[in-house]
């Protein structure tokens, strides 16, 4: 074949498709101004299945004007129609080389949207915004008798306005938060969330204006009142706070993501739907060394939503965040109604799982019968027929169970992932460090994790996130965990908690072999593993420290607290400190329970 070359060159770009080989080569050579017609011009007029763009090293801006619109679900997140800059979808192959080039996004846009792609490779990039999409402020005094909290907002790169005697922000692009919303303090020293802060829902009676840049905020001080000198961080609604991730990946395999950077993203960093095969390779997701903000990503740094095959994510740095460093899920849906002896109407239950591809021809599904959480039996998905972004009819091989209910729960055997964590560091941000919930093999080792709330958390919930299920095989191992737990709320270094609705058994045993070893815990407060409904739990070889640099939040909570449990075994386990409370047990998990061979308690 003979190789014809055509090249395009259009406002510093040049475009090179080299049709015998079948791979298209974007070139963006870096300019001044918007860059966001030159991108989609050169992406549309690819026909090639096979795509490649190169950065050239620099600064590049993209602006909302000319994004392209479409209506985009995007789980987790608010569905609606998007402006997307990157928006790359049907290619045998995705190749994006950085090159260490910035791309400073303005205004509400969804910088990358890929979609049912064979092979997906991103490397050497960095993401952030020029204004952030949140109210930042320093808290300069506080009056609990009346109600009220003085502040000196954040301007340098940063956008509010003071409407009706209320905050609205970022104001950018006709787009505005008119209420705070969910609202943290930070500590201006750590730049960690406060210590003992909760998240509050700020809905102010009114602000008013006082004399050298202060605003006064009338409202009443309920659950948390900050500090003095705290850094609050708010993010608005609570349906409107999550636009888009930086990366949205759905129904594509094959991905590796290496060396990308995100200092900010208005929903999560990186978010997988219905794909394969994923990697996340020395990445960061932090706040730019020297800048004023405290937060990066609005939500999770990463999050995996009925993913398949193996993830990794190794070397990592996750910081600053709103949310979870990673959440790794299947979901649970509802039968809303049984058309016949094979077929099923469902119902996505959580507002943001709405339009959520749940199932496919071919897939295998447990069935979860009230009372019983167990995974009953499996049938295989011959249809599927959408009816709308909230119902699902499914059509199976064989016949429904017999004794199927309205109310009981499907879950997608075919889609859980194997999941493995490792090098990384995980702090300083909302949540927890890991929260996971696959029946595949876990191995989380060899990380860094300091947390608001509980480090890790395995919790299948078919109750408000319906997000399944349990799991049979994780270790966690060789980590180090460091002042863990130091939000308002009650946390553990471990905890596992399943949450279930009212018609299921909630002492039947969820969650099983799961394994504790040789990690290093130095940390202010009691609780190390808290349990409810494990059958298969052993902690061991584990060092624990506990330390005095900081107030514990809860003196009387016992280092392990088992309910409902089965088989769990506590040894050759090492304390230091002066926790009075180690082992709390129900008579349920008393009864096959092995505590030996530990050090100080």
């Amino acid at each position: 074949m003979n190789h014809l070359f055509l090249k395009l060159v259009a406002v510093g770009l040049l475009f090179v498709s080299v049709q015998s080989s079948a791979k298209a080569v974007i070139e963006i050579k870096h300019q001044e101004g918007d860059m966001t017609t030159i991108v989609r011009n050169a992406i549309e007029k690819n026909t090639d299945k096979d795509l490649k763009i190169v950065f050239e090293k620099g600064k590049y801006l993209f602006l909302l004007d000319y994004a392209q619109n479409k209506y985009s679900y995007i789980t987790n997140h608010g569905n609606g129609l998007k402006k997307i800059i990157f928006l790359l979808e049907n290619y045998d192959s995705v190749e994006i080389e950085g090159n260490g080039a910035e791309l400073i996004f303005h205004g509400q846009v969804a910088p990358f949207q890929i979609k049912n792609c064979k092979k997906v490779t991103a490397k050497n990039l960095t993401i952030d915004w020029d204004i952030p999409f949140v109210f930042q402020s320093e808290v300069t005094a506080v009056n609990k008798a009346e109600d009220w909290i003085e502040v000196k907002p954040f301007t340098k790169g940063f956008s509010w306005k003071l409407v009706g005697e209320q905050i609205s922000f970022p104001d950018i692009d006709g787009f505005s938060f008119f209420e705070m919303g969910s609202t943290l303090a930070f500590d201006s020293k750590t730049r960690r969330v406060a210590h003992g802060a909760y998240d509050i829902s700020s809905r102010p009676r009114y602000v008013e204006k006082r004399p050298n840049g202060i605003l006064r905020i009338h409202e009443k001080l309920k659950r948390y009142t900050p500090n003095v000198g705290d850094i609050l961080n708010s993010k608005g609604e609570g349906e409107q706070n999550r636009y888009a991730p930086a990366f949205q990946t759905l129904n594509s395999q094959n991905i590796l993501f290496e060396d990308i950077t995100i200092h900010h993203a208005l929903g999560m960093g990186f978010l997988f739907e219905r794909s394969e095969n994923i990697v996340i390779s020395k990445c960061g997701i932090f706040v730019r060394p020297g800048s004023d903000r405290v937060v990066s990503t609005i939500a999770d740094a990463t999050h995996f939503s009925n993913c398949k095959g193996d993830i990794l994510i190794e070397n990592c740095k996750f910081q600053h965040m709103l949310d979870d460093g990673t959440n790794v899920h299947g979901t649970y849906v509802e039968i809303n109604k049984i058309v016949d002896a094979k077929t099923v109407i469902v119902e996505l239950k959580h507002f943001e799982q709405l339009g959520f591809e749940f199932a496919g021809k071919g897939d295998e599904m447990w069935f979860i019968q009230q009372p019983s959480p167990d995974r009953a039996s499996v049938n295989t998905v011959s249809s599927v027929n959408t009816i709308n972004d909230r119902f699902i009819q499914i059509a199976f091989e064989n016949n429904l169970p017999t004794n199927l209910k309205i109310g009981d729960n499907l879950e997608n055997k075919t889609w859980n992932p194997v999941f493995t964590m490792r090098g990384c560091t995980i702090n300083d941000h909302r949540a927890r460090n890991v929260i996971i919930k696959t029946p595949l093999k876990i191995v989380i080792e060899n990380n860094n994790f300091s947390s608001m709330m509980s480090a890790i958390q395995l919790r299948g919930d078919n109750y408000y996130w319906f997000e399944s299920g349990a799991v049979n095989d994780v270790t966690i191992r060789n980590n180090r965990f460091v002042h863990c737990g130091y939000g308002g709320g009650e946390a553990a270094i471990l905890y596992v908690t399943p949450r279930l609705g009212k018609t299921f058994d909630e002492t039947a045993l969820f969650d099983s072999n799961i394994r504790f070893e040789n990690n290093t815990i130095e940390t202010f407060g009691n609780r190390i593993i808290w349990t409810d409904r494990v059958d298969g739990l052993t902690v061991t070889g584990n060092t624990i420290i506990k330390t005095k640099d900081s107030k514990e939040l809860y003196p009387d909570a016992p280092m392990f607290d088992l309910i409902n449990c089965k088989n769990v075994e506590i040894s050759k386990n090492t304390y230091t400190g002066n926790a009075k409370n180690t082992v709390l047990a129900d008579e349920k998990s008393k009864k096959n329970l092995k505590v030996k061979g530990n050090k100080g308690f």
